[in-house]
């Protein structure tokens, strides 16, 4: 069976994928047209940076933001949030000041996420395959 979107390193070889979603505070809809287009450009800048690769990106309901991420296994998922929360939020802000007066504390994203692996299997053959080992 040929795996197709394999990267491989010095040891290991891997196919590493992730949904992420989160959203503002509040769920204010402060995500415009601008807002959004600088916010793509940021998360793709930040990507590169540190060293992860954004596949998708998209802005829903002007107040929250999903994102397709490819990474190497050493990335923890909460390293990757972390860094495109928190640096996209510093850097809106600043460019778009306007976006305080519509929240608390300065605070632009909520602090919770949603995250979700992304395989070319399904569950069922994975368990199906691990149960199958032992005959």
């Amino acid at each position: 069976m040929k795996k197709q979107n394999l990267k491989i390193k010095r040891t290991c070889v891997y196919n590493v994928n992730y949904h992420i979603v989160f959203s503002t505070k509040y769920r204010k809809k402060i995500l415009s047209e601008d807002v959004e287009t600088y916010l793509k450009k940021l998360i793709l800048q930040i990507a590169n940076d540190k060293g992860f690769h954004i596949e998708v990106i998209e802005v829903g309901e002007k107040d929250h933001v999903h994102i397709f991420v490819s990474a190497e296994p050493n990335f923890s998922i909460s390293y990757i949030v972390k860094m495109i929360k928190g640096i996209s939020a510093r850097k809106l802000l600043l460019f778009f000041p306007v976006l305080t007066e519509c929240l608390w504390k300065e605070h632009l994203w909520n602090p919770s996420y949603y995250v979700e692996t992304i395989g070319s299997i399904s569950d069922e053959s994975i368990k199906k395959y691990i149960e199958g080992q032992n005959k």
